[in-house]
């Protein structure tokens, strides 16, 4: 039995297609199209059409090629850079309509809730009560957990890529006034979530994400090609020392550093900023760098609780958008 995932993230459209008959979403087939949608939209913003259109076709070549690898309809989700434009359903809609795929946005709140089963998975249950954190481009996903599912989960406006529009877009490097507003912002956002991961007293600390692994690439953890089954842990005190790095480079020469990719070292300044934050406020001097994430959170909750629940995230994505009076696109809905 195959399963496929579709990621509509910040910068790509990721498809995984995994055999889940043994309960495990052992993956067989990766492919990504990259549209940097964080590019082309501004936080709060639409998605413009020709992104609308990128979109489509990503999605279409993601589906067609699913079916190749003998994998059903995908489950298909849209992180913050959709969740948050105002089009949002005009775009669901226009995806639904051309290529046949229900391509729906999950509450940053549920995103945290499935990272977490992923790390509770990738983990096990030797490592007790859990924290999580995981940075996207437009969100910063908080949970803690005892169990399968978080006690506590939020989803706060803290992105890579959203922070680096907002305050590093004007200067390449930023000057230390600009790194130290974006520091002060984190905290003051994050100062309630993390003040409940310090009473709660975590004995694991888990991190997820492309920004988190390239950061702890940079700081010394094991590259990617020594596979998934290598542990890998970031320290605060280094990530500290990486930040100073970080900052005193413009962009371009950011990706010569270890672990930075060319497409994300814009946005990897404001990523370290948040993750130093972050370990700060929460107590956590270390955290693990956990290969599973979103993604996999969706096969696992899709193998371990069948498909109902996924039918119900797309049932009420459909009754959403038949309360709300669309932002029209002007683009053709002929499915293609």
């Amino acid at each position: 039995m195959r399963t496929s995932v579709v990621d509509v993230g910040s910068k790509t459209v990721r498809l995984v297609v995994s055999d889940t008959e043994g309960g495990a979403p052992l993956p067989v087939h990766t492919s990504k199209w990259r549209l940097r949608l964080s590019e082309q939209v501004t936080p709060g913003g639409p998605v413009p059409e020709q992104a609308v259109e990128d979109l489509v076709n990503a999605v279409a070549a993601a589906n067609r090629t699913a079916a190749r690898w003998g994998a059903a309809g995908p489950l298909a989700f849209a992180t913050a850079v959709v969740r948050g434009a105002p089009n949002r359903q005009a775009v669901l809609r226009t995806v639904r309509e051309r290529t046949g795929v229900d391509l729906c946005t999950l509450p940053g709140e549920v995103e945290a809730e499935l990272t977490f089963l992923a790390a509770r998975r990738w983990m096990g249950w030797r490592c007790g009560p859990l924290a999580l954190l995981d940075i996207g481009g437009g969100s910063l996903e908080v949970a803690f957990g005892r169990g399968r599912l978080p006690d506590f989960a939020a989803s706060l406006p803290l992105g890579a890529a959203r922070l680096t529009h907002e305050y590093f877009e004007e200067e390449d490097p930023p000057s230390p006034n600009r790194v130290r507003a974006l520091r002060r912002r984190v905290r003051h956002q994050l100062r309630d979530a993390a003040a409940r991961i310090r009473w709660e007293g975590p004995r694991t600390a888990v991190a997820t994400s492309r920004t988190f692994q390239q950061l702890g690439r940079l700081c010394g953890a094991a590259p990617g090609r020594h596979g998934p089954f290598v542990e890998r842990e970031l320290s605060s005190e280094d990530l500290r020392l990486a930040i100073d790095q970080l900052a005193a480079l413009p962009a371009a020469e950011r990706a010569r550093l270890p672990g930075i990719s060319a497409p994300r070292s814009v946005q990897s300044l404001a990523g370290a900023v948040v993750a130093h934050t972050a370990m700060k406020l929460t107590g956590l001097p270390t955290v693990t760098i956990c290969p599973w994430a979103l993604r996999e959170g969706v096969l696992l909750r899709h193998i371990e609780d069948g498909p109902s629940w996924w039918a119900e995230i797309t049932r009420l994505n459909e009754k959403e958008a038949a309360a709300t009076n669309p932002v029209p696109l002007h683009i053709a809905t002929a499915r293609g």
